[in-house]
């Protein structure tokens, strides 16, 4: 369960991102507000995962998702390009991700 809602967070937080780049620095109203409300519930959601598990661990998925999540909509959305060393350095943050949830014994399984 702390996962999916760990999961739910950095939807939101890719959402509000997302909405960041649309809002046009504030200049745009409902892409604002959408960027305020989906923070508002990523931090809180982030904030109930605390229970389950350590803060590090939390923020370094959290944070590592939304990058490469963001990084995927920019380049779809928005135009912006990836190269090579962008698209390995990407991959490493996943693998980091990846041996937090199958090795570390601070992340529940």
């Amino acid at each position: 369960m702390p996962y999916l809602i760990l999961l739910l967070a950095v939807i939101a937080e890719t959402i509000g991102t997302t909405a960041l780049q649309a809002s046009q620095q504030f200049s745009r109203l409902w892409p604002s507000v959408t960027v305020v409300v989906a923070y508002a519930i990523s931090f809180i959601l982030l904030s109930w995962t605390l229970k389950y598990m350590a803060v590090g661990i939390v923020y370094a998925i959290w944070s590592g998702l939304g990058i490469v999540l963001i990084a995927i909509i920019g380049y779809a959305l928005f135009g912006q390009k990836l190269d090579l060393p962008a698209l390995l350095g990407l991959s490493m943050i996943l693998g980091g991700i990846l041996i937090i949830h199958l090795f570390s014994q601070a992340a529940p399984h």
